[in-house]
């Protein structure tokens, strides 16, 4: 598998955890959790509850992804 092969699904960010992580939930009603990813760490980009982010997942796991872009 290369980095080309992701998944990219928009979702809103449902409850903030310990660790940079977050509970996502999607349109189609599935949930996910996901970490924040290394650019958006080194910058201190700030993600809350509420805030529309878009996340990339690997093929093999759709359950746990990087948060790439907060809009």
């Amino acid at each position: 598998m290369s980095k080309k092969d992701v998944v990219e699904k928009e979702g809103i960010v449902k409850e903030s955890l310990p660790s940079a992580m977050f509970k996502i939930i999607f349109d189609d009603g599935t949930e996910a959790l996901a970490t924040v990813s290394g650019k958006m760490r080194m910058f201190h980009i700030k993600i809350l509850p509420g805030d529309k982010v878009k996340v990339e997942f690997s093929p093999v796991d759709l359950t746990r992804g990087r948060i790439t872009y907060r809009s």
